[in-house]
């Protein structure tokens, strides 16, 4: 019994010593509850709207004449997609003699549901804003002859941490007394030492005076102002008041973690590239085993121990085995953006290399071209050409162009093009998307994706998604071969080809291009698309 109740003493005594040291090591630190939303209030979601500032009503009755060829450059109010009138229908007119063709996206919705499917869209679109803009798009214009000194760009603090806001300074006429006021949004304002001959009204308070007799002495003190991130978010901007007697500056400072970098070791000290430690080669395929194997033969004359990854959605996946592969089995007709996501997303290397599965690669496959391409310019991404059996070699160069509109949604333009060649790549153009034989830094394609709902009809709405993320470029001296499609007379088509027909090829009208042009309209927020 004795034993007994020095059993129960001791474990009693062993929970009052661990309750003692879990209330000693609880942290005190009171958590608030904070509202996440970008709420900038009425006067900044007014400023972020505006596009111009308030015109002067002084210079109303001035005369001025608009110089057309200008004026017609600027964006409108509202965009229209419209296409070419008549042209002539012959055997390659297109081709020849490019025209534009307009298409409007709501078409891809039962008029029944349109007015539905507008409202959820506007929904959304007015949170993605939300998420998106921060004060740091206001548009904000300095006044003439202000006698505020104050930084107009790169100040930046990390979340709640806490940072001497450079360049602030008073440039006034001698008076008897000197005044400033700051004040913030998302932080607070103090000071890091303290000046003589100054007052100070509001340290650690969002505003915050600064006055003095002495101007020296307030321009001293003003070097020392702090500001400190109270309401945490990762990515924002405050917008900081600086104010005196009759003159007013606003400045944002960029409340944001610096960006996390994700390197790769290449484990190579050679002068040249090493292929197989830079680049992976990422291809989806689908019933063409009989191609895919002809691709990897020639890429292993070419690139022996680069690693080639393989996402499969066929029926009944045949087994790819042999060094340096990864076959990935999908559920049967998954697609073919969601084989692009599984193929890249097992991808290691700093570059990935897409190719078609009835590629082939040939002496002019330099792929140490496009690798020094990437290495030696800010692009993220480089395609190169592709060889059809007539002799014929496609780059598909696209510029692509968001034109504003309103309600309604924005104008979509792709044109066959590029923007300006590259120095010091003769062969090389900047463009915003490419043929399905590219180059690119693995974690770009990545950070983009591709749309796993477009299983059948896709290609440049990758680049789509992409724009204003992905740099392009386009180089047409390095080559790959496309098997040939032209079948002879005599010879019948499989069962496998059939299929593979019908499910690469569907019709113009069909689910696969419905959905391409719904996802365009919503996900997008594109009313109608122009291309030649």
């Amino acid at each position: 019994m004795r034993s007994l109740r020095k059993t129960v003493l001791l474990i009693i005594l062993v929970s009052v010593v661990l309750v003692l040291a879990l209330l000693h090591s609880w942290p005190t630190r009171a958590y608030t509850t904070v509202d996440v939303w970008q709420r900038h209030g009425p006067i900044v979601e007014r400023r972020l709207e505006k596009r111009l500032p308030d015109p002067d009503h002084r210079l109303g009755n001035i005369p001025f004449h608009v110089r057309d060829s200008v004026a017609s450059l600027l964006a409108r109010n509202g965009c229209v997609c419209e296409g070419d009138s008549g042209g002539v229908n012959l055997p390659f007119a297109q081709l020849l003699f490019p025209r534009v063709s307009a298409q409007p996206l709501h078409t891809a919705f039962e008029s029944a549901e349109l007015e539905e499917v507008k409202r959820r869209r506007a929904k959304e679109y007015k949170s993605f804003q939300k998420r998106s803009q921060t004060p740091a798009d206001i548009l904000i214009i300095a006044e003439a002859n202000n006698p505020l000194q104050y930084p107009t760009q790169g100040v930046e603090v990390r979340p709640l941490k806490t940072i001497i806001i450079p360049g602030l300074a008073l440039r006034s006429l001698p008076r008897d007394h000197y005044s400033i006021n700051i004040t913030a949004s998302l932080g607070t304002l103090n000071v890091a030492a303290d000046v003589d001959g100054v007052k100070i009204k509001g340290d650690g308070e969002m505003h915050m005076m600064l006055s003095s007799p002495l101007l020296l002495n307030l321009n001293q003190q003003l070097q020392f102002v702090t500001y400190t991130n109270t309401l945490f978010h990762p990515n924002t901007a405050d917008t900081v008041r600086f104010e005196t007697e009759g003159h007013e500056a606003i400045f944002s400072i960029n409340i944001r973690h610096g960006l996390t970098p994700k390197l790769y070791n290449t484990g190579s000290k050679a002068a040249d590239y090493n292929i197989s430690a830079l680049v992976t080669i990422a291809t989806k395929t689908f019933l063409r085993y009989d191609k895919l194997q002809d691709l990897i033969d020639s890429v292993r004359r070419f690139y022996p121990n680069v690693t080639i990854v393989i996402a499969d959605d066929s029926e009944n996946p045949k087994t790819i085995s042999g060094p340096h592969i990864e076959h990935y089995i999908m559920p049967f007709g998954k697609g073919w953006f969601a084989g692009r996501n599984l193929a890249v997303s097992q991808v290691t290397t700093k570059y990935l290399l897409w190719v078609d599965d009835d590629f082939i690669f040939t002496a002019n496959t330099k792929l140490e071209k496009l690798v020094d391409v990437l290495e030696r310019t800010t692009l993220d991404l480089v395609g190169g050409a592709v060889r059809e059996a007539t002799g014929y070699t496609a780059t598909y160069r696209q510029t692509i162009s968001i034109e504003q509109g309103e309600e309604d949604g924005d104008c979509l333009h792709i044109r066959r093009g590029f923007h300006h060649v590259i120095q010091g790549f003769p062969n090389c153009v900047v463009t915003d998307g490419v043929i399905n034989f590219f180059l690119a830094r693995t974690d770009k394609v990545q950070q983009v994706g591709f749309d796993p709902r477009l299983a059948r009809v896709a290609h440049l709405e990758f680049f789509i998604d992409g724009l204003g993320s992905l740099h392009v470029g386009s180089c047409d001296d390095v080559t790959v071969n496309h098997a040939t499609k032209i079948r002879l007379p005599w010879v019948s088509q499989s069962e496998s080809d059939k299929t593979y027909a019908k499910f690469r090829y569907p019709l113009a009208s069909s689910d696969a291009t419905q959905l391409k042009n719904g996802l365009l309209f919503f996900k997008n927020r594109f009313q109608c698309l122009t291309h030649n």
